[in-house]
């Protein structure tokens, strides 16, 4: 005999009941899960390359010491993403902690390996910080690839969660804004490195 997949109501009850009382249990289960709902959303990298004129040395000296972009972002990040404000503390050793200040609230962020001149990698310790609705970042890496005499590719890479569904639908938009605040902070840096 076969069974059906459809949903039956259990004898004896009202259908009506029955699908409040399902959406109940939904509500609950959501509220009682809150943030942990985060965990079963699939972790997303976003990674930009940009070359700078400059030997890898100069470049890690750059990217070690760079405190924060002096400029304002361009408009549409300005209205997409919090407005940087500044930093404190240092990110040259490993464990070192930097708190990244923003209009209405901070990222904390831990060096959680250097392979100098090559890797600064880094995560997420602390964010108290809205971004796009429900994304949490966890991570990132500076990765630096000696392309040339004189010239240096930097790779920048952006780890994070997103609750935002459809994914199809959202992920291809939140790539598109990591990617132009990547090219923002390195166009940044790369001015700064190549006027020294």
């Amino acid at each position: 005999m076969t069974q059906s997949l459809r949903h039956r109501t259990p004898a004896g009850t009202n259908h009506a009941k029955h699908n409040r009382h399902s959406l109940h249990m939904k509500d609950t289960i959501a509220n009682e899960l809150g943030e942990s709902t985060v965990a079963v959303a699939l972790p997303t990298s976003v990674v930009t390359r940009m070359t700078f004129a400059a030997s890898p040395t100069r470049v890690w000296q750059g990217l070690i010491f760079y405190e924060e972009i002096q400029e304002p972002p361009p408009l549409h990040l300005r209205l997409l993403l919090p407005v940087p404000v500044g930093t404190e503390g240092r990110i040259s050793r490993v464990g070192g902690e930097v708190k990244c200040l923003y209009e209405g609230g901070h990222l904390v962020k831990r060096v959680m390996r250097i392979e100098p001149g090559e890797l600064y990698e880094f995560e997420v310790a602390e964010q108290a910080l809205s971004l796009g609705g429900g994304m949490r970042l966890s991570g990132g890496r500076y990765t630096l690839r000696e392309l040339a005499v004189g010239q240096t590719e930097v790779a920048l890479e952006t780890r994070y969660v997103s609750t935002r569904w459809p994914r199809w639908f959202w992920k291809p938009l939140e790539g598109s804004v990591c990617h132009s605040f990547h090219r923002c902070l390195l166009s940044s840096m790369r001015r700064k490195i190549e006027s020294q």
